[in-house]
C-alpha cells in the first residue's frame, strides 16, 4: 500500500464505527462525476470547495440580526455559522454521524443570505417577483450559488447531500421531530427548482440525510439563545424580562440555552433514525422563539430605515440592470462579478437573475455604499 493509499484509508477509518443511520461517503453522489484520485473524503472535499469559495469570504460582513450598529460585540453571520457547525458536529459525534457531512452542510447552510439578513432577503424578494415571477429564499440560492454561480459560475460541484442539506435547512421552521426523507439526484433537482415557485412548500422540506436534519435543528439553537444575548448587549431588554417558565427549563443564557437543547436531542435521538427533541424542551424553544419573535427580529430594524433600504435596493438594482443592457463595463456589476463569470454562466444567465446573484452575494457595507453613491433622499 502506498503512503496516499493509506492516507485515504486513515480518512475512511472512522467511517467504520458510525451508526447505521449514518451517511458514508460510498452513499455520496455529484452532479458532475470526477476522479476519484483524491485522499478525502467526498464530504471533507465539500467544506474544503465552501471554506475557499468567495461566498463564504463574505459572510465576514453579513447580518445575522443587527446591521450597522456600534458595537463589535454583536454578532454577524459568521459567527452564527461557526456555532451551528460546532452545536451540529457535538450532537453528531455523540450520536455517530458523519461530522463532515454536518461540518460541509453548517459551512456551507446560510452562503445565500443577501446584506441585511432576513429584512434584506424580504426586499430581495420583493423584485425577484416582480421581475421574474419566482420567489427569493436565501436556502435556495445558497444552493445555486454554490451549485451555479460560485467558481467563476462554474459551480463546486458539491454532494447532493451536501447541497439538500443546505436547502432543507430552514432553521425558522421548528418541529419535535425531524425525520431524513430518501431522494436521489433527480428527487433533489425537481424540489430544487420547484421552490422558486412554491416556497411554503419549499420551507416544509425534510433533509434526505440525518446529518441534514443535524444541521437544520443546530440553526435554532445556535440563534435562539445568541439572539437574546445580543439584544441585552444592545439594551433591548434585560435578563430579568426573559419569561420563567423558559428559563427554568432551558436557563437564561445562551451556554445554558445552547447545552440543555443539545443534551436533550442527544439523549431523545440516540440510536434513532430522526433528530428529536423531548416534549418538555421543545415547547419551551417553541415559547422562547415566540419571545424573540416579538421582542427581537419585528425590533431589528425600525421602518425608516427599512425603507431608505428597500428603496435603495431597487434602485441599484435598475441602476445595475441598466449597465448590463448598455454593455457599461466600468459599472462595478462588470467589475467585480460578471468580468469574472464564465461564458457559460454569462449565456445561460438571464440578465433580471445577474443582478439578483449580484445584490444577494454583497456584503452589508458594499451594499451601503451603492444605495449611498445612487440613492439620494428626497
Amino acid at each position: 500500500m502506498t503512503n496516499l493509499a493509506k492516507a485515504r484509508a486513515n480518512f475512511l477509518e472512522k467511517e467504520s464505527i458510525l451508526s447505521k443511520y449514518a451517511t458514508k461517503s460510498s452513499d455520496a453522489i455529484r452532479i458532475e462525476k470526477e476522479d476519484s484520485d483524491d485522499i478525502r473524503t467526498p464530504y471533507f472535499r465539500d467544506i474544503d470547495r465552501i471554506i475557499h469559495s468567495l461566498s463564504y469570504t463574505r459572510y465576514i460582513d453579513k447580518t445575522q440580526v443587527y446591521s450597522f450598529k456600534d458595537n463589535d460585540h454583536i454578532s454577524k453571520r459568521m459567527v452564527h455559522v461557526q456555532l451551528v457547525s460546532k452545536i451540529a458536529r457535538t450532537i453528531g459525534r455523540a450520536l455517530k454521524l458523519n461530522e463532515d457531512l454536518i461540518e460541509a452542510i453548517a459551512l456551507g447552510h446560510d452562503i445565500g443570505h443577501t446584506p441585511l439578513g432576513h429584512a434584506g432577503e424580504s426586499m430581495l424578494n420583493e423584485i425577484t417577483k416582480e421581475e421574474l415571477n419566482e420567489y427569493f429564499a436565501h436556502n435556495i440560492q445558497g444552493v445555486r450559488n454554490l451549485m451555479v454561480v460560485d467558481h467563476q459560475g462554474y459551480g463546486q460541484n458539491l454532494t447532493i447531500q451536501t447541497l439538500d442539506g443546505v436547502l432543507c435547512h430552514n432553521g425558522e421552521m421548528l418541529s419535535e421531530k425531524y425525520v431524513p426523507m430518501k431522494k436521489d439526484l433527480k428527487e433533489f433537482l425537481r424540489e430544487y427548482k420547484e421552490g422558486y415557485q412554491d416556497f411554503e412548500k419549499l420551507k416544509k422540506c425534510s433533509s434526505m440525510t440525518l446529518e441534514g436534519c443535524v444541521v437544520r435543528i443546530s440553526d435554532i439553537v445556535g440563534y435562539i439563545g445568541r439572539d437574546i444575548e445580543d439584544a441585552i448587549e444592545l439594551g433591548l431588554f434585560q435578563r430579568e424580562e426573559l419569561p420563567e417558565d423558559i428559563c427554568h427549563i432551558l436557563g437564561n443564557n445562551n451556554r445554558d440555552i445552547v447545552n440543555t437543547i443539545i443534551l436533550d436531542i442527544i439523549k431523545e435521538s440516540m440510536d434513532k433514525p430522526y433528530i428529536k427533541m423531548s416534549k418538555e424542551v421543545f415547547e419551551a424553544v417553541f415559547r422562547l422563539k415566540k419571545f424573540n419573535d416579538k421582542n427581537i427580529y419585528s425590533k431589528s430594524m425600525n421602518k425608516k430605515d427599512y425603507t431608505y433600504y428597500q428603496k435603495g435596493m431597487r434602485v441599484i438594482y435598475k441602476i445595475y440592470l441598466e449597465a448590463i443592457t448598455k454593455n457599461d463595463r466600468k459599472n462595478i456589476i462588470y467589475e467585480i462579478f460578471l468580468n469574472h463569470q464564465s461564458q457559460e454562466y454569462l449565456q445561460e444567465t438571464n440578465d433580471k437573475r445577474k443582478v439578483i446573484d449580484f445584490i444577494s452575494g454583497m456584503t452589508d457595507e458594499l451594499f451601503l455604499h451603492q444605495i449611498e453613491k445612487y440613492y439620494v433622499v428626497k
